[in-house]
């Protein structure tokens, strides 16, 4: 067993792709024809955004929308860098909600995180050097 998918359900996958490439780089891997499902090249696992219509689909007694919510869920996609400074920056200059400005962690980490325009929560964190 590994984990080869992180699919976020989004109001726009096409938004999402465009924030996470423009805010951290990531290039678009597939893009469905009909824009509900997208991926990006992420490394061994993949980073994905399905639109809400096809969480109606897959899900026929609904699901909490991100986007929706005043507060984010209680789930995250991390997203490793040397310069958490500059990735939470470019994030916040693409749209993103700052929720906590990069800070040391008592075990080495440079740890921030923020709320990308979907409403899927991100922390941006340096490697664990151990």
């Amino acid at each position: 067993m590994k984990l080869g998918y992180t699919i976020a359900y989004v109001p726009s996958v096409e938004s999402s792709l465009r924030f996470f490439n423009l805010a951290f780089g990531l290039q678009q891997k597939f893009l469905h024809e009909s824009g509900d499902y997208g991926e990006l090249n992420t490394g061994e696992t993949t980073l994905a955004f399905a639109s809400h219509a096809l969480g109606k689909l897959n899900f026929p007694d609904g699901h909490v929308r991100a986007s929706d919510s005043k507060q984010p869920l209680g789930m995250e996609i991390a997203l490793v860098t040397e310069d958490v400074h500059a990735a939470h920056g470019a994030a916040v200059a693409h749209g993103a909600t700052e929720l906590a400005a990069p800070a040391q962690k008592p075990w080495g980490q440079v740890v921030s995180y923020v709320r990308a325009p979907d409403g899927t929560l991100v922390e941006l964190c340096s490697p664990v050097h151990g």
